[in-house]
């Protein structure tokens, strides 16, 4: 037997927001929800990845304030330069740019950092 990952459940302060800037920024959709405790339990995943892995959100998260050190983060790839400077274009105009784009060493490469509490 050999474990693999499937998703990853994360209470979060703002449903509503959490959902559109997944929606917005990660390209993630709503394949799955449900009634919860209180409120509803959405399951979000990238279109074609449905099977593979998915993020499960659900209110009740208190609102996290990261150092300016602190790059606890998901990672989504995108496919060019120009990509990365478009979504982080897109980032600033929503007010959830923290990281403008930047090229580091490998493995990292050419990256942008959004908060989505937008």
């Amino acid at each position: 037997m050999r474990p693999s990952l499937t998703h990853i459940a994360l209470h979060v302060p703002d449903l509503q927001a959490c959902i559109d800037f997944y929606e917005q920024f990660c390209g993630m959709r709503i394949i799955h929800e449900r009634a919860g405790k209180g409120s509803k339990i959405v399951w979000m995943a990238e279109p074609g990845k449905e099977h593979q892995f998915i993020f499960v959100i659900m209110p009740g998260g208190t609102e996290r304030h990261l150092a300016a050190d602190d790059y606890s983060h998901f990672g989504f790839a995108l496919d060019s330069r120009q990509q990365v400077d478009a979504v982080a274009q897109q980032a600033e105009l929503a007010g959830c740019l923290i990281w403008a784009p930047r090229e580091e060493p490998y493995p990292v490469g050419y990256y942008c950092g959004q908060n989505e509490t937008m």
